[in-house]
């Protein structure tokens, strides 16, 4: 698998590539079909992968919170939830309803070792992530395909799948 310090300049070599097979792909793949083959490479490269020897996404994604995420996370941390709010998230001056989103690149609840600070109240979109175990693969290619810049085992899965499909790069 390539490192996590190589997997953006590998990427952006591939991106056409990568832009083509996903063509290919909303052509070609059953949505069904392509799921599972997404979900069972997703299982065997996660299994055996740890994440905190990465962090690429804890380092180029911001998340927004959702409320109930904000109270949990403040009162793990010991904190009043407008405290919180003011140190870790973003105010509201784009007039959003819900402004819940975290302050600065990398997340500062990055440990230097890689751990998060927050592992055991860690928000939904950071444990989802990068969601290549959810249905409807084929709706979100083009972000899997994004992702695949930052996460070594997004980069991996479509490696792998073009070997699955025989896909060869298409003038």
């Amino acid at each position: 698998m390539v490192k996590p310090s190589e997997v953006k300049a590998y990427a952006q070599r591939l991106e056409e590539q990568n832009y083509k097979f996903r063509t290919f792909l909303k052509n070609h793949a059953d949505n069904d079909e392509l799921d599972a083959q997404f979900l069972a490479l997703h299982n065997e490269l996660f299994a055996g992968y740890d994440c905190c020897k990465c962090t690429n996404c804890c380092k180029v994604y911001s998340i927004t919170l959702a409320d109930d995420e904000v109270k949990k996370i403040a009162a793990f941390l010991g904190l009043a939830e407008s405290d919180f709010t003011a140190e870790y998230l973003t105010s509201s001056d784009t007039g959003e309803e819900k402004p819940n989103k975290i302050k600065g690149k990398p997340c500062p609840f990055l440990c230097g070792d890689g751990r998060c600070r927050i592992q055991d109240c860690k928000p939904d979109l950071c444990k989802g992530f990068p969601f290549t175990d959810q249905p409807d693969r084929l709706s979100s290619m083009l972000s899997i395909i994004y992702h695949t810049e930052d996460c070594p085992v997004v980069f991996e899965i479509i490696e792998r799948l073009k070997v699955q499909y025989r896909f060869r790069n298409r003038a």
